[in-house]
């Protein structure tokens, strides 16, 4: 039967963050209904941006999100609805009482080692900090010592990566360290994409206005129940993929984040972002919120002290928790979501992915795009 607006259709989404709006804006421009549900009082999920009302300060209400992409196509999407102003992500960390750049670069090598060394030659020394008898890393812990070697991987790595995911990082995949580069120049840029900025007015607005269409409704305060999904053509659901199923075949482990916000008069740590890495510390980093928009000027000051945990039935949950060794009960939750028809499960929960906002709206587009083509066929 053809997609097209003489054969309109109403569409269900469990969610009103990213996923669900970039979908839902594609097929209201399309010609369908799109009714999205979304349990918290806002959209944009985790992204969710708020202005403060004493400090006028742009709050990042779950912690911080910067936006960085190569891609393209996703970047004038945001940019469509927002305007992105430049912003560069340049994270400080303490350790060992000492405060250093990352991600790790040629000052932070030479600092640390007390060296003045060139590119060249801290690529020589660190290749001879590193063990070269890993031939191929699987975990954390190896991907740490073959590339870095032990003395910055303990610094840096080992106790702020056992507070971020209460598991030995010998248990942990190698990808998650394969996200954070080693830099052999003074370049300080946390992330390498072409596109990096943070939206003018904040996230929530930008998502606002993506959904603002007039096939489009959205039911803040509410759930898309389980029992509500046949009443829809097809649903979308960016869920936790575990609770659609009902934990059936049990909970899939998330990590989840508490902050503790403290407000200050002028500048309390002149930088957006200070990692804290040794395990004598509690929480994992100090953001200040005003640096995220750095062509705003504000007299006081918000600030987060972030702390990790494991996920609750009833927290939010924020990162997935993919081992070395047993995603048996992922698998099983996978084939149920491969059989389940009239169902699309996006986004990172729907998909129990760690995802980047750039990979999430990619994401997006590929499914409602090959969701378009299929019913088009």
């Amino acid at each position: 039967m053809s997609d097209t607006p003489s054969a309109v259709r109403h569409y269900g989404f469990a969610g009103a963050g990213l996923s669900c709006a970039v979908i839902a804006r594609e097929l209201a421009e399309a010609g369908h209904r799109c009714t999205l549900f979304e349990a918290r009082p806002h959209v944009a999920g985790n992204c969710h941006t708020e202005r403060d009302a004493d400090s006028g300060v742009m709050v990042h209400i779950y912690g911080p999100h910067i936006f960085h992409t190569d891609d393209d196509e996703v970047w004038a999407l945001v940019n469509r609805y927002m305007r992105f102003m430049p912003y560069v992500n340049r994270v400080k960390a303490v350790t060992g009482g000492r405060v250093f750049s990352l991600p790790i670069n040629l000052l932070t090598i030479n600092q640390f080692f007390g060296q003045t060394l060139n590119p060249t030659q801290a690529r020589a020394f660190i290749e001879a900090q590193a063990d070269t008898s890993i031939t191929d890393p699987q975990t954390f812990e190896e991907q740490a010592l073959r590339f870095i070697g032990r003395p910055l991987y303990e610094a840096f790595f080992r106790q702020y990566t056992l507070k971020q995911w209460e598991v030995d990082p010998k248990d942990l995949p190698a990808s998650i360290l394969k996200r954070l580069p080693v830099r052999f120049n003074y370049d300080d840029n946390y992330f390498a994409h072409k596109h990096q900025g943070m939206p003018e007015e904040g996230y929530t607005a930008m998502v606002e206005r993506m959904l603002d269409h007039p096939n489009i409704t959205v039911h803040l305060g509410q759930r898309l129940e389980t029992s509500q999904v046949g009443q829809y053509d097809h649903v979308f659901w960016s869920g936790p993929l575990d609770a659609y199923f009902g934990h059936r075949e049990g909970r899939l482990p998330y990590r989840t984040l508490d902050f503790e916000r403290f407000d200050a008069e002028g500048d309390v740590q002149g930088c957006a972002v200070l990692n804290y890495c040794d395990d004598s510390v509690p929480f994992t980093r100090i953001t200040e919120h005003k640096h995220f928009a750095p062509w705003e000027t504000h007299a006081r000051s918000v600030c987060y002290r972030e702390f990790s945990r494991r996920c609750g039935e009833d927290d939010i949950p924020y990162y997935p928790v993919h081992l070395t060794q047993g995603d048996d009960v992922l698998k099983r939750y996978q084939a149920l979501a491969a059989a389940e028809a009239g169902v699309t499960f996006v986004g990172r929960l729907g998909t129990y992915r760690y995802m980047d906002m750039d990979v999430t709206i990619r994401a997006a587009l590929d499914a409602v795009r090959a969701f378009r083509a299929a019913r088009g066929a």
